[in-house]
């Protein structure tokens, strides 16, 4: 239930704060459109010869951080890649499910789609009753009520 629990926390949202390192190691954010499948794994699109494109080329460790409102946010740290195939195919049918203007977006100039695995994620919910639970992958690791 908590792993559908955090599916559902972050299906409400459409926009996250991603944030990487620079080939120069210097941090760098971007608000990004985003849609999580099934599997937890976040996928957006960018245009590829962007510096965050490049930056992600060079070293693929990623976090974003969903929800910052209402007292609730989910903090995930992953590796991104850009899908081939049939993978892609799927990750785009992900993220056109919730952006509207996704397929139109396809036709840009080296449009790239990204896919973000996890490998940690917490989630903080510090309302009354609320609850923080941690996930290595897909791995219950702790819940803490609130």
């Amino acid at each position: 239930m908590i792993r559908d629990d955090l599916l559902a926390f972050m299906r409400r949202r459409r926009l996250c704060v991603q944030a990487s390192v620079s080939a120069a190691g210097a941090p760098q954010a971007a608000v990004v459109g985003f849609a999580v499948s099934d599997d937890l794994e976040v996928v957006f699109d960018t245009v590829g010869t962007t510096r965050k494109m490049v930056n992600l080329r060079q070293n693929s460790r990623i976090a974003l951080v969903i929800g910052w409102d209402d007292d609730q946010s989910v903090q995930l740290e992953g590796v991104a890649d850009e899908p081939q195939g049939a993978d892609l195919e799927r990750i785009k049918r992900v993220y056109f499910a919730v952006h509207a203007e996704g397929p139109e977006r396809q036709t840009w100039k080296d449009i790239t789609y990204v896919r973000v695995r996890p490998i940690w994620a917490r989630y903080s919910d510090f309302r009354p009753g609320g609850r923080i639970v941690e996930l290595n992958g897909k791995e219950l690791l702790a819940v803490e009520t609130r």
